[in-house]
């Protein structure tokens, strides 16, 4: 079966899971939208300027035009599902396209969120099961409110949570913040003392130069705290014998109880869908080195290594509402290459 086959084929089958087909224009403002990406999909992105449009990107995925399209004219609940071309420049196209097919399903829906994130794992878990593919999961719900559960400043608190999906700036952080690697001296700086170079300000030199300072004078995080978020940077283990460990830990870092019980309501939903939870592997890092408008639930499915994801996708409530003005509703959805499934099929002969 051709990519186009396949891909037609996924698409019937989220049209008959009830979603209903929408389409995006290839060309998408890229001012508003090259933000909500991440430095992945901005360093990957094909721009141009339009005289009257302005700066526009050929489109990279559809998620973000979807949502932003449902945050204008849709309906509470709704379901979506497209079939089209996206555009990614690749340091080795001879490996990955820079144009491929993208088949997608997307569900909003403020009712039960993690029925919805049960529903749409399932839905994906059962149309790639004959390719016998490795499930991936994870929460960074969890590790957000870890962090913002800290006890620090709101500025070391925003540092870690802007980096949650750059993981080695993340531990670098981490060490400084938590003692294990030195901070950068800043004594007798002063933004007059050399000239500028690069677009800053003085202002902005000296603003910045002041943080550092203030940083400088605040104390190491409380090792326990530190420790535990560590511990959970490393989490790997099935889904159940995962909430277990975070049940174990939650009295010691509180501020995970509700990430925590959002994790064990979508395992009872996922297992009332038929997953085997028990073996269902589980990473607390899983997820940050993607799109960065996930903020609870992702998961991915892999074929061989040398492959990209045949599947990903996740929850993203935040992007809705930073795209609906300020009114959100929950989300999630996730996202299929047919050109990967079809070679697959293929090897496999299934």
């Amino acid at each position: 079966m051709t990519p186009r086959a396949e891909g037609e084929r996924l698409f019937a089958a989220f049209q008959a899971a009830g979603a209903v087909p929408v389409e995006t224009d290839i060309l998408q403002p890229a001012e508003i939208l090259l933000d909500l990406y991440g430095e992945d999909i901005r360093a990957r992105a094909y721009v141009t300027q339009d005289p009257v449009r302005g700066e526009l990107m050929l489109r990279p995925d559809f998620t973000v035009p979807v949502v932003q399209s449902h945050m204008k004219h849709g309906a509470d609940p709704a379901r979506y599902c497209y079939l089209g071309e996206v555009f990614r420049k690749q340091d080795h196209p001879e490996q990955r396209a820079s144009e491929y097919l993208q088949v997608g399903f997307e569900l909003f829906d403020r009712t039960a969120p993690e029925q919805a994130d049960a529903e749409v794992f399932s839905l994906f878990h059962q149309l790639l099961a004959p390719l016998n593919l490795r499930p991936a999961t994870g929460d960074i719900g969890i590790l957000m409110a870890a962090v913002r559960g800290l006890s620090t400043t709101n500025a070391r608190k925003s540092a870690l949570l802007r980096h949650i999906w750059r993981p080695r700036r993340f531990r670098a952080l981490l060490d400084r913040f938590s003692g294990r690697a030195a901070a950068r001296p800043v004594q007798n700086l002063h933004p007059c003392d050399a000239p500028l170079i690069g677009l800053r300000s003085r202002e902005e030199i000296a603003s910045r130069i002041k943080a550092l300072t203030e940083d400088a004078t605040i104390p190491n995080l409380a090792a326990p705290e530190a420790a535990l978020l560590y511990d959970l940077l490393t989490l790997q283990a099935p889904a159940e014998v995962a909430l277990i460990h975070l049940r174990g830990i939650q009295p010691l870092l509180p501020a995970i109880a509700p990430a925590v019980d959002r994790f064990a309501a979508r395992l009872a939903a996922l297992a009332s869908h038929g997953i085997d939870t028990k073996t269902l592997p589980f990473e607390a890092s899983h997820g940050r080195t993607s799109l960065e408008y996930y903020d609870g639930f992702v998961f991915s499915f892999h074929g061989p290594k040398d492959l990209p994801p045949v599947a990903t996708g996740g929850r993203y409530d935040a992007l809705t509402a930073v795209l609906g003005a300020g009114t959100s509703i929950p989300a999630v959805g996730g996202v299929i290459r047919p050109a990967l499934v079809a070679q697959l099929r293929k090897a496999t002969k299934c």
